[in-house]
This record gives C-alpha cells, sequence and structure tokens, in this order.
C-alpha cells in the first residue's frame, strides 16, 4: 500500500483530500498543528502534530512514515516549497497547492504555461496579507519548477475560488444562506459576474490524480468545466432548495448611494476568471455536476452554524435598496 503524508489536512481543502486518497487505498497520514479538533481521531489515519513552518517537524515526518506522496495544502510562503522540496526530494510525489491567483495577467481562460504568473518581490515573499497571496502563490509555483529541474517529481495544482462542505471561509455560504433565508435578494450590477468555482471534491480527486500521472515541473488548473453566471449560481441554489429567488440587479450608483461597492460581495468579479482545466482533463479527471455538488454543499450547510453574512452587505441595507428599486 502506497503512503501518503498531507500537509495540513483537518479543515477544508486538506479534509477532503485526506478522504480522497484514504477511500483509493493508500495509508494517509496527516500532520498538523493539532490546534483544531481532528476529524480523522477515530479512524486509521494517522495523525502527527507539529508545525509545518520547522524543518525539524518535516524531517522527522519523513523519517517517521517513508511516504510516497506529499500532498502540500498549507504552503502559503515561497520558502515553505523550497524547504519541503527539499526535505522530500526522494518521494514519488510532491503536489502543492497553488491558486488561479497565481496568475498575473487578465485572460480568458487562463492557461498553464501561457498566462504569465504575477511576479513576487522579496518583501512580498515574506509578508502575510491578501494582497501578496497570488505573487507568493506564484513564487511557489516557481520553486516547485525549479526543484523539479532538480530531480523532484514536483508538481503544482492550482484551484480557484473553492466550495463545498467544511469551506471555512465563507465566501459561498454568503449565497447560500441568502437562497435559503429570502425570495428577493440583490446582485451587482446585471449579475452576470463570471467567476470559475471549484468543488472541494474534485480539487482532491485532482491532487491524487496528479500525484498519481502527473509530470514533474507541471502545474494543472482545476476549476468546475461549466462556469455558472452568479446569477446563474443562485438560480442552481434556488433549484437545490426547492424555492424562488428573484435577484434585483443594482448599479454601481445605487450602490454607492448605500455605501456599497460591487466588491462587497462574495464571489463577485468585474473582470471574468476562469481556468482552462483541458490539462488536467488529460489525466482523467473531470467535475462533478452542479447538481450534485451544490445538494452536498446545502445539506451540510444546514448542519453548520456558518452563514457567510459577515462577508457581504447586511440584510437590511439590502433590503432597502431592494425596496427603493422595486418601489
Amino acid at each position: 500500500m502506497d503512503s501518503v503524508l498531507v500537509i495540513g489536512g483537518g479543515r477544508f481543502i486538506g479534509r477532503h483530500t485526506v478522504t480522497e486518497f484514504r477511500d483509493a487505498g493508500y495509508d494517509v497520514t496527516m500532520l498538523t498543528r493539532g490546534q483544531r479538533s481532528n476529524p480523522f481521531a477515530n479512524s486509521d489515519v494517522t495523525h502527527i502534530k507539529g508545525d509545518r513552518n520547522e524543518r525539524d517537524t518535516l524531517e522527522t515526518a519523513r523519517k517517521q512514515i517513508d511516504p510516497d506522496v506529499v500532498v502540500d495544502c498549507v504552503a502559503y510562503f515561497p520558502r515553505d516549497v523550497r524547504v519541503a522540496t527539499d526535505v522530500f526530494a526522494d518521494v514519488d510525489a510532491y503536489v502543492y497547492i497553488s491558486s488561479g491567483a497565481a496568475y498575473g495577467v487578465e485572460r480568458t481562460p487562463k492557461r498553464e504555461g501561457e498566462t504569465p504568473l504575477a511576479g513576487c518581490t522579496a518583501e512580498q515573499a515574506t509578508t502575510d496579507s491578501a494582497e501578496t497571496y497570488g505573487p507568493r502563490k506564484a513564487e511557489g509555483d516557481r520553486e516547485v519548477f525549479a526543484a523539479a529541474e532538480d530531480g523532484v517529481r514536483a508538481m503544482s495544482v492550482r484551484p480557484t475560488v473553492v466550495y463545498g462542505p467544511h469551506d471555512y471561509t465563507e465566501r459561498f455560504a454568503y449565497w447560500v444562506d441568502r437562497v435559503a433565508e429570502y425570495d428577493r435578494i440583490v446582485v451587482p450590477s446585471d449579475g452576470l459576474s463570471l467567476w470559475q468555482m471549484a468543488y472541494v471534491e474534485d480539487v482532491a480527486s485532482a491532487l491524487r490524480l496528479v500525484a498519481e500521472r502527473g509530470t514533474a515541473g507541471e502545474a494543472y488548473n482545476v476549476g468546475d468545466e461549466h462556469a455558472p453566471t452568479l446569477r446563474q449560481w443562485i438560480g442552481l441554489l434556488a433549484k437545490v432548495h426547492e424555492t424562488d429567488v428573484e435577484t434585483i440587479g443594482v448599479g454601481e450608483r445605487e450602490l454607492a448611494a448605500a455605501g456599497l461597492d460591487s466588491d462587497d460581495f462574495p464571489i463577485y468579479r468585474d473582470s471574468p476568471h476562469l481556468l482552462s482545466t483541458a490539462k488536467l482533463r488529460d489525466l482523467g479527471w473531470s467535475s462533478t455536476p452542479h447538481e450534485t455538488a451544490l445538494a452536498v454543499t446545502v445539506a451540510e450547510h444546514r448542519e453548520n452554524d456558518r452563514t457567510g453574512r459577515e462577508f457581504g452587505p447586511d440584510r437590511d441595507t439590502e433590503a432597502t435598496l431592494i425596496d427603493r428599486l422595486t418601489e
């Protein structure tokens, strides 16, 4: 049985990655700091506690497990990737979770090896902020490429915004909650914002396929093969909720009068964000139909306390806008 070490594995993408490899027959070990409850505490998944930022922690894990595969879910700085690819230089596969935010220019779609990556200064490489996230992920990709040139079977997976069960970011939960609670909701502009999403179980399956079939030094985009507009997402959620929802498009002037901006709404984007997934599909990957993915997502949403309300406009402001525009 092959063994896999998942660095990070208790929250969202890592949690589904552990399940994906375990269900595929791997002997799975997860490495976390142990600051949150372990969802696999009563299972055959081994848990090592430690800080991945400490090289000694990674070296101890390597000696203890001798993994065939390493999936790095929590490499947020280029140094993390550089150290990990050195410590695990001899594994059969090292897979780094990068991001669609690593791309440095707007293209539709964004393609691996064609669309330029973001630059990353020395200061950005060590600064933990939303503004430096994309540059840091891009530099992590470059560390993967450099390791591959040195003989490491290192690869990168670039998801777009991820949704699904156990999503602690609550970006998508905002819209799930709005559709569940109200029959009229505001969308910026005409609701045609196009921001491709990625179902979390599909990201996990992509990580496994890349580990098994990917090429060293390559990056692979992952995102839903169909990218609905924001208005279409709301329609899909309404269907799962078995309800009817009217979307009220609100322009920039009306939003500004209410003290809002389009960017105040989760997963809204002025320009399209679409990643080509052709390269990943060539490995045999495919995405889950939205109806299936959303049914699971909504079911889990009903069982947790995450509403996402703090990540978007409050309902009173939204209701005032709706009344003003429809009176």
